[in-house]
C-alpha cells in the first residue's frame, strides 16, 4: 500500500478548474487555459504522502525554481508565465503559485546523474550498468562517474513508483529525434546546474527535469534542481563509499526507519505523522539549501 495517508480535499477558488492533486503540488487551470501550479508544503517518502507538513517547503521549492529557471534561461525556454496570484487565490498562495503555459508533457522523467548512488547503484551492484549504460568496475555508493549520463524513468502516480528504463525504450516511445532533444537537453542543463552549485560548495549527484512541447519547442517544466528532484551532497563532505549526507528529507527517512516512529515499512499500516523536531530539522534543511545556492537569505 502507499498513496496519501490523509489525500487534502482541493480548495475552491473562482474561475480556476481544479484538476490534479500530487503528491506536493495542486494543479488548476484558468478560463485561458493556462496552469496554475500550487506548490503545498506537502512531503513523501518511500511513495506515501505524510499525515505531517513541513513549513515554507512549497515557498522553498517555488522560489529556488524560479532562482533556476533564471540560470538556465539561455539554455531552454521554462513554462512559467507569471508569479502573481490569480483573482480570489487565498493568501496563503503567496510565493508557491506560478502561473504557467499549458504544454504537451513528455511522458518521461529526465533524470541526469553525475554521481552513483540511489537506485543506479542498485542497478551497478548486479549488472555494472545504469539504466542499461555499461560503468567502469569499482565504481561504490558516491562514487563520480566517468561522465554525466542520462537515465530515464516512467512517470509514476502517486504511491507508485519510477522504474529506470532504458534511453532505447524512450526512443521507441517518443521517436528517436525527440529522445535525442530530451537527452541533449537534460544533460546541457545539468552541466550547468553543476557547475554552479560546485562554486557554492555543494554536489548536484543527480536530478530530475520534466519537459513539455508547445508548438514543437522543448520547454522546460515542473520544478527543477529542488532538494525534491534532486540529490544535493555538502561537497566538504563528500565521501565515496558510504550513503552522502545530503540537502533534503533525509531527517524524515532516519526517522520513520528508527524505532522509535514504530512504523513498519514493509507492512500494512501507512507511516505516522512527524515529531516537532523531525520537521524543524527537515525545513532548516531545506532552508539551507536554498540560501546555499541562491546566495540570499531566506524570509
Amino acid at each position: 500500500m502507499s498513496g496519501f495517508v490523509e489525500k487534502p480535499e482541493p480548495l475552491q477558488v473562482p474561475g480556476l478548474t481544479h484538476l490534479h492533486t500530487g503528491k506536493v503540488r495542486d494543479l488548476y487551470q484558468n478560463a485561458d487555459g493556462e496552469l496554475i501550479m500550487v506548490a503545498s508544503d506537502r512531503i513523501s517518502v518511500y511513495d506515501w504522502v505524510l499525515p505531517t507538513e513541513i513549513p515554507d517547503k512549497g515557498r522553498v521549492l517555488t522560489q529556488l525554481s524560479l532562482w533556476w529557471f533564471d540560470q538556465l534561461a539561455d539554455l531552454v525556454p521554462n513554462h512559467v508565465l507569471s508569479t502573481e496570484l490569480p483573482p480570489g487565490a487565498p493568501a496563503d498562495w503567496e510565493g508557491r503559485t506560478l502561473v504557467c503555459t499549458s504544454l504537451e508533457m513528455a511522458p518521461v522523467e529526465c533524470v541526469a546523474r553525475g554521481y552513483l548512488t540511489g537506485s543506479g547503484l542498485a542497478e551497478y551492484r548486479q549488472s555494472r550498468t545504469v539504466c542499461g549504460l555499461a560503468l567502469p568496475e569499482g565504481l561504490v555508493d558516491g562514487s563520480e562517474l566517468p561522465a554525466p549520463i542520462f537515465t530515464p524513468a516512467t512517470k509514476a502516480a502517486v504511491g507508485d513508483h519510477d522504474e529506470n528504463v532504458s534511453y532505447e525504450a524512450v526512443a521507441r516511445q517518443v521517436g528517436p529525434e525527440t529522445a535525442a532533444r530530451l537527452r541533449r537537453a537534460t544533460l546541457d542543463i545539468y552541466a550547468r546546474a553543476r557547475d554552479i552549485a560546485r562554486g557554492r560548495g555543494i554536489l548536484l549527484a543527480d536530478t530530475k527535469f520534466e519537459f513539455g512541447f508547445k508548438d514543437g519547442e522543448l520547454i522546460l517544466a515542473d520544478e527543477v534542481l529542488t532538494p525534491d528532484s534532486s540529490r544535493f551532497w555538502p561537497a566538504d563532505r563528500w565521501q565515496p563509499g558510504q550513503a552522502q549526507p545530503s540537502f533534503d528529507k533525509q531527517f524524515v527517512r532516519d526517522h520513520l526507519t528508527s524505532p522509535a516512529s514504530g512504523w513498519d515499512r514493509n507492512g500494512e499500516l501507512p507511516p505516522p505523522g512527524l515529531p516537532q523536531d523531525v520537521v524543524d530539522a527537515t525545513r532548516a534543511k531545506y532552508i539551507e539549501a536554498y540560501e546555499r545556492l541562491t546566495g540570499l537569505t531566506w524570509s
